[in-house]
């Protein structure tokens, strides 16, 4: 099978550079073609989970999870409707991500082995054209 990459934009948030707390990576439902790369979760059961083993640039294995919260659909007044990845914090501060850096996941249908790895954001020089900086998850062809 090919293997598809998508990449999103780390916010202060994602970093933990803020020092609040976040439940992880945001994953819209708009991204069928990610969420769909990613391990089957039961909207029916609340709040389903699976791990995800993805290894690094230095081939170091990590576990994230992997969970819609969906207590909007299960409980009277529930908010949360969302795909995330958690547990992230530990992977991002030992490659040193910072606000602007840009995760990349890596992976194939049906294989559930994945990469992940964290690109430098270059700063432009003064004198470059402004470019149009674009925000959340977008798949790489």
């Amino acid at each position: 099978m090919s293997s598809q990459t998508y990449e999103k934009p780390l916010t202060a948030n994602d970093t933990g550079e803020t020092g609040g707390h976040q439940a992880g990576i945001h994953i819209p439902k708009s991204q069928i073609d990610l969420i769909a790369l990613l391990p089957s979760l039961d909207p029916a059961q609340k709040n389903p989970d699976a791990w995800l083993e993805m290894t690094d640039d230095t081939e170091v294995l990590w576990r994230f999870r992997y969970v819609y919260y969906n207590n909007r659909l299960h409980d009277e007044g529930g908010t949360r409707n969302e795909y995330r990845i958690t547990h992230m914090t530990k992977f991002f501060r030992a490659v040193g991500a910072k606000e602007g850096d840009v995760l990349v996941l890596t992976g194939s249908a049906g294989e559930f082995a994945y990469r992940v790895s964290v690109r430098r954001y270059a700063t432009p020089p003064d004198d470059a054209p402004i470019r149009v900086r674009l925000k959340g998850w977008r798949r790489v062809h």
